[in-house]
C-alpha cells in the first residue's frame, strides 16, 4: 500500500501589511494623476466589497469569496463590507455591516468593530448605515465630498466593476473615470508580499499535481484526479478555494481547451495509452496559481506523445529563457508559435517553409489560445490592455489576453499547447492556401490525440525571470515520479535517467 501523501509546507500567516502597501501605492498613483491634471488634491476613494449570494430561490448560502478589487486593497474576508481611503491623507476606513442579534444565535459571535480595526490595520472602522454621515463629518472640509468609485471594463471577460452605492450617495460628487484603470494598472506590478503568497500558491499546486500524477491510473475517472488535488491543497495547503474550476481533461477531452465545465465535468474514464492535462490551481488569501502538466496515464510516454510533449516543451523553454523586462508578450508567443510548428515540421506533421505557416497564420491551428496572462488575486487578472493598447485581430493573436512589453515585478503564466482540435483542422483541410502546409496523412495519426498544455507561473525580474512553479517537466522526470521516484529527483539519479532516457531515443530513431 502507497504511504499516505504529506507535506513539507504550513499555511503562512498573512502580514495585513501587504493591503495596507497596496493602498499606499494607489494613493501615490492617484496624487500624481491628479496633481499633473492641477486639480485639488482631495476626495475619497470608495469601494464596496462583495455579498453573500443565495442558490437562485433558496436559503442555501453558496461559499462567499471577496471582490477583487476590494481584496486587494483591504485583505476582507467577511461580506458585506465598504472601504473608503482618504487621497489627502492616506488614511483608510472600514465600515461593517451591522448585523442583527440573532446573527449570534446561528453564525456566531457579532464581532466589535473594534476587531475589524485590529485585524485589517485600518485608522477607523464605522457602520455601513454610517457611510453618509461619516463621509460628510470628516471629509466634508472641502465642502462637498468627491468620491472616486470603481466602474471600468475588464478587458478579459468584458463585464464591468461595480461601483459603490450607499443610501445618501446623491448628496455627494462622484468620479467613475479616474479610479479604474490606476487601481488596474497597481494591480499588475506585485509587491514582495504578494510575490510570497503567489509562490505559496504555487508550491502547494506544484505538490497537489505531483501526487495526481502519481496515483493516476487507468480505469479511474477524472472527477477522481480532480478529488485528488482539492483535498491536498486543502488538506496540507489550508487552501479552500481554487483559482478556477479544474480542468482534468484526458484522451480527446484534452483537446477542448476549457474543458471541466457543467457541461463537460471531468467525468470520463482513464483509458492505458491516454494523455491527462491536468490545469488546477489553489488559492491562498486571494492569490491564486494556475499550473498545467501533462503526461500518459500509463506513465510511459509512447512516441506520439513523445513528439507533441517535446514540441510544447521546447516552446515553453524557449519563451521563459527569453524573458526580460521590456520583451513584448506578442513576440514571445509568435515564438511558442514556431518552435511547436519546427517541431511539427521535423515529425513530417506540417510541411514547407515555417515563415511562410507565420504568415498564414497556422500556428493558431495547433494553439488557438493566447500564450498567458497576468496573474494574482485573479487566474486572469487585470491590466492586460491598458488604455491605448488594441487587441491583435489575426487568428491566435486576438486570443492574447495581452500585448504588453514584460515589466519588473509582473506575474505571467507561460502556457503553450498543441491540440488536434477536428473544428479547427476541417476548416484548415477545407482552406486551398493552407491546407498545403500538412501532412494530412501524418495528421490523421493524430485525430484522437487530444492535446498538450505546459503552463508555468512566471515572475519577471530586473535581469530576467523566475519560474515559480516546481513540477516535473522533461518526459524522463516525469515518468520517474510516476514511477515512485521523489521530488525533486536526487541529483545521482537524475543523470541515470537522464542517460538511459537518451539511449531510449537513440534507439527509437
Amino acid at each position: 500500500m502507497a504511504a499516505s501523501p504529506t507535506s513539507s509546507l504550513a499555511p503562512p500567516v498573512v502580514p495585513m501589511e501587504l493591503h495596507a502597501g497596496n493602498r499606499d501605492r494607489l494613493v501615490a498613483a492617484l496624487r500624481g494623476h491628479i496633481s499633473a491634471s492641477a486639480r485639488p488634491l482631495h476626495g475619497l476613494v470608495l469601494l464596496q466589497g462583495g455579498e453573500e449570494k443565495t442558490r437562485y430561490c433558496t436559503d442555501h448560502l453558496e461559499l462567499f469569496r471577496q471582490e477583487s478589487y476590494f481584496a486587494y486593497l483591504f485583505g476582507v474576508q467577511e461580506p458585506g463590507f465598504y472601504g473608503a481611503i482618504d487621497i489627502a491623507s492616506g488614511q483608510s476606513i472600514l465600515f461593517a455591516p451591522r448585523l442583527p442579534a440573532d446573527y449570534a444565535v446561528w453564525m456566531g459571535e457579532i464581532k466589535p468593530l473594534s476587531y475589524f480595526r485590529d485585524t485589517y490595520k485600518v485608522d477607523m472602522v464605522f457602520y455601513v448605515d454610517e457611510i453618509a454621515r461619516v463621509v460628510q463629518d470628516h471629509f466634508g472640509n472641502h465642502g462637498k465630498p468627491l468620491l472616486f468609485l470603481l466602474h471600468g471594463r475588464n478587458t478579459d471577460s468584458g463585464n464591468f466593476s461595480k461601483p459603490a452605492s450607499f443610501e445618501g450617495m446623491e448628496n455627494f460628487d462622484t468620479d467613475l473615470i479616474t479610479l479604474h484603470p490606476i487601481l488596474t494598472e497597481c494591480r499588475v506590478i506585485k509587491s514582495d508580499l504578494e510575490l510570497a503568497l503567489i509562490r505559496y500558491a504555487n508550491d502547494v499546486s506544484s505538490e497537489a499535481h505531483i501526487e495526481v500524477m502519481r496515483r493516476a491510473r487507468p480505469g479511474m475517472k477524472e472527477y477522481q484526479l480532480e478529488s485528488i488535488f482539492l483535498h491536498h491543497v486543502y488538506m496540507y495547503g489550508g487552501c479552500r478555494h481554487c483559482s478556477y474550476t479544474c480542468i482534468c481533461a484526458t484522451g480527446d477531452n484534452s483537446a477542448v481547451l476549457h474543458y471541466g465545465h457543467a457541461a463537460a465535468p471531468n467525468d470520463r474514464t482513464l483509458n492505458d495509452g491516454d494523455m491527462a492535462l491536468m490545469d488546477m490551481g489553489a488559492e491562498y488569501h486571494f492569490y491564486g496559481s494556475d499550473i498545467t502538466c501533462s503526461y500518459p496515464i500509463n506513465g510511459k510516454f509512447n512516441r506520439s506523445q513523445t513528439i507533441i510533449y517535446n514540441a510544447v516543451l521546447k516552446a515553453h523553454n524557449a519563451v521563459i529563457s527569453d524573458m526580460r523586462p521590456g520583451v513584448n508578450w506578442m513576440d514571445m508567443h509568435k515564438l511558442a508559435e514556431r518552435a511547436i510548428l519546427e517541431s511539427l515540421r521535423k515529425e513530417q506533421i506540417v510541411q514547407g517553409d515555417v515563415d511562410d505557416m507565420m504568415a498564414q497564420r497556422l500556428g493558431a491551428v495547433f494553439m488557438p489560445h493566447g500564450l498567458g496572462h497576468l496573474l494574482g488575486i485573479d487566474t486572469h487578472d487585470p491590466g492586460g490592455y491598458p488604455e491605448g493598447l488594441e487587441r491583435p485581430k489575426d487568428p491566435g493573436l486576438n486570443s492574447l489576453r495581452t500585448t504588453r512589453e514584460l515589466k519588473e515585478g509582473m506575474v505571467i503564466t507561460v502556457e503553450p499547447g498543441c491540440y488536434f482540435i477536428d473544428a479547427l483542422l476541417t476548416k484548415t483541410r477545407d482552406d486551398p492556401i493552407s491546407s498545403k502546409f500538412f501532412n494530412w496523412q501524418e495528421v490523421e495519426k493524430y485525430k484522437s490525440f487530444g492535446g498538450v498544455r505546459i503552463e508555468s507561473d512566471v515572475y519577471v525580474t530586473a535581469q530576467g525571470c523566475r519560474n515559480l512553479t516546481n513540477c516535473p517537466r522533461e518526459t524522463w522526470e516525469i515518468e520517474a515520479v510516476m514511477a515512485g521516484a521523489p521530488w525533486p529527483l536526487p541529483a545521482s539519479s537524475s543523470m541515470v535517467v537522464a542517460a538511459e532516457n537518451s539511449n531510449d531515443i537513440s534507439k527509437a530513431s
